[in-house]
């Protein structure tokens, strides 16, 4: 199999060229060995590519079965007609190969276009600039991509003029059809790989207006070709790196590491897999033969392991790799004697030093002051939203907020609690946003303070009055839908508040980032992190949930006889970890990016966004629906039942 420098070999050296060495070795853990079919349903990238062809139309697909020879000469006969429109065209140039995902010649032009589901404003002109000048970071990995498509292009065939195209999203056009999104049915074989059914007999007037633009990128492409290309431990000519990465990788040379910059360790996928801890890590090897210090040293902790510390290649700059390297000074402390800052929660974080000793910190003035100003009863919520490339429904953008999902526990000042209501809404083709409103407030009520943890509930209320003010066609309640939005949700302009309502969401999360540390959230205060803690550490929580909940008593809508409080090996377990599996058709693999658990159980929000996006296909399975509905329904349950074991924990050590 020839070693060839691809597109996304090419990316992967412009974020650390040492992954060189490590991609495709299956003896090295690989975080991002995501699956794939997945990945779509969460993101719709598969489904933009076939859009895109629509508005390309007659193409004729290069088969690549990894016989990258065959796939060559393919697109070499092609290419000798007039005029053609290939998809997947197959280029190569010494060491490089390339996919072009759109390649259209006329005559002597030739357009390589390359097919995202980014989005971006059309209409913004900001869209591809930072304020300084230079390309917005966001876009230059995509504008990199087809400048490295471009060159290869160009040296592999130099008689033709080229023109380059990114083919994104464009959050400025409304999808004028129905169930736009289900005419791309994602599906996966009995090898497990992913593909996308196309309707049959879809035609390009049944996809109403565009909403992908094509945008002419000549400026930015030879930009990236001229200029330096800068990047971790290295920089120069664009032709000169690209060069060397492939010259090194076609030898299996490893690229010495350089670990100084800092970020690009921080998100290295070849780290230490707990699902698979016979492969090696090529993070330790590389921190290793940086540093000197020895696999045992480098686990208990590095500067880049430090939560959102954004000064880590500072002292990296000064040789100071580990834990145990660092002192109090290296973090800003600002003294405060109402709340816990950043800085003060990363020194805890290393230095494992905890005011009073034990296992966490707990701010009990400032909490009960916070407290004291809740109003009974106590409403906690939580929803589920998908925010997909293209719109299920007709009138919205892509990347437009789809509420389909929230649960609602009540606390009542007896300290008695409910799981109240719940509300889901899978049904392929329905618009649930309006419904979702109505539910709310119906749950909701008029009185008792309102929490959420951190501002997704705000944000997407938010969204959803955007598109009601839009709506030209608006619900006759929608005076009565716009007031409450408004009621509980705050707006910002600018880091200030310029709305605030009367009933706003108290964001639990910030509370707890306030007064709250535990040594085992490593300074996250992700529900994730703190659940098992709290757990871990409230009496009360110990004796109340080692007894199971019953619907009987309205403890719980989804779950009988459920026990939360359970341990292996002496060791707390989470309670999400106690989550069936949604989809009993996937192997356990580790999903990092979609943020599923290493069992693909749903135990974030990115899988209940995949969850959604499958239902919204029409022939998938009566008993596959059921139980992933009741997979939603009980994950969400768990989330808002998460917050009360928080607020227990917290009113216990009051």
């Amino acid at each position: 199999m020839p070693r060839y420098l691809t597109k996304s070999r090419f990316k992967m050296a412009v974020e650390c060229p040492t992954k060189l060495y490590y991609t495709g070795k299956k003896d090295y853990a690989n975080l991002k060995n995501e699956n794939d079919f997945l990945k779509a349903l969460a993101d719709g990238g598969f489904q933009v590519g076939e859009l895109a062809k629509f508005m390309y139309p007659n193409g004729i697909e290069v088969e690549f079965n990894g016989d990258f020879d065959k796939a060559i000469q393919q697109t070499q006969e092609l290419l000798k007609l007039e005029n053609v429109i290939i998809y997947e065209a197959a280029i190569r140039h010494d060491n490089y190969f390339v996919l072009v995902d759109i390649l259209n010649k006329t005559g002597n032009s030739i357009e390589l276009i390359e097919v995202k589901a980014k989005s971006f404003n059309s209409k913004d002109q900001d869209s591809f600039r930072n304020s300084k000048g230079g390309i917005n970071s966001d876009m230059l990995p995509y504008l990199q991509d087809i400048a490295f498509q471009t060159h290869v292009a160009k040296e592999a065939m130099p008689g033709f003029n080229y023109t380059s195209f990114l083919m994104l999203s464009d959050k400025s056009k409304e999808c004028s059809v129905y169930n736009l999104n289900q005419n791309f049915k994602i599906n996966k074989d009995e090898k497990g790989r992913t593909s996308v059914q196309v309707k049959p007999e879809l035609k390009r007037e049944d996809l109403g207006d565009p909403i992908l633009t094509a945008i002419n990128v000549d400026d930015f492409v030879n930009e990236i070709l001229t200029t330096p290309l800068e990047g971790p431990g290295f920089g120069g000519r664009f032709e000169e790196l690209i060069k060397q990465w492939s010259d090194q990788y076609e030898k299996d040379f490893k690229i010495r590491p350089n670990i100084n910059h800092g970020t690009h360790c921080s998100n290295c996928e070849y780290k230490k897999s707990s699902e698979h801890p016979d492969l090696k890590s090529g993070f330790l090897e590389c921190w290793q033969e940086a540093t000197g210090h020895s696999v045992e040293a480098l686990e208990k902790g590095t500067v880049i392991d430090i939560f959102n510390f954004r000064s880590k290649h500072k002292l990296l700059n000064q040789q100071k790799y580990l834990f145990e390297d660092l002192e109090r000074s290296d973090f800003k402390q600002e003294e405060s004697n109402a709340e816990m800052s950043l800085g003060q929660r990363q020194w805890l974080q290393v230095s494992g030093e905890i005011p009073g000793g034990g296992d966490y910190y707990f701010n009990k003035a400032l909490a009960k002051e916070e407290m004291d100003k809740w109003v009974y009863p106590l409403h906690f919520i939580d929803f589920e939203t998908s925010r997909t490339a293209i719109p299920f429904f007709k009138g919205q953008t892509p990347y437009s907020n789809v509420a389909f999902q929230f649960s609602h526990h009540i606390v009542y000042e007896d300290n008695r609690v409910e799981h109240k209501t719940q509300y889901l809404e899978t049904r392929c083709g329905v618009h649930p946003n309006y419904s979702f409103v109505r539910a709310l407030i119906k749950a909701l009520g008029d009185t008792g303070t309102i929490f959420m943890w951190t501002p997704h509930e705000n944000t997407t209320l938010k969204s959803i009055l955007v598109e009601l003010l839009e709506d030209h066609s608006p619900p006759t309640d929608a005076a009565l839908l716009k007031n409450f939005i408004e009621e509980i949700t705050i707006e910002n302009t600018d880091k200030r508040i310029a709305r605030k309502g009367s009933r706003k969401m108290y964001d639990l999360c910030a509370l707890a980032k306030k007064v709250y540390f535990h040594k085992d959230t490593g300074g996250s205060s992700s529900i994730k992190k703190v659940l098992p803690s709290v757990l871990k550490s409230s009496e009360f929580l110990k004796i109340k949930y080692s007894h199971p909940l019953l619907k009987s008593k309205n403890e719980s809508l989804n779950f009988n006889q459920m026990i939360w409080w359970t341990t292996k090996d002496n060791e707390v377990v989470s309670p999400y970890k106690l989550l069936p599996p949604v989809f009993s058709d996937f192997n356990n693999e580790s999903i990092e990016t979609l943020e599923l658990d290493k069992e693909l159980h749903i135990s974030e929000g990115g899988a209940a966004t995949v969850a959604y996006g499958r239902l919204q296909f029409s022939d998938v399975s009566t008993s596959e629906r059921q139980s992933v509905h009741l997979s939603l329904l009980r994950y969400c349950e768990l989330d808002t039942l998460a917050m009360i074991m928080v607020f227990e924990a917290f009113r216990e050590w009051l």
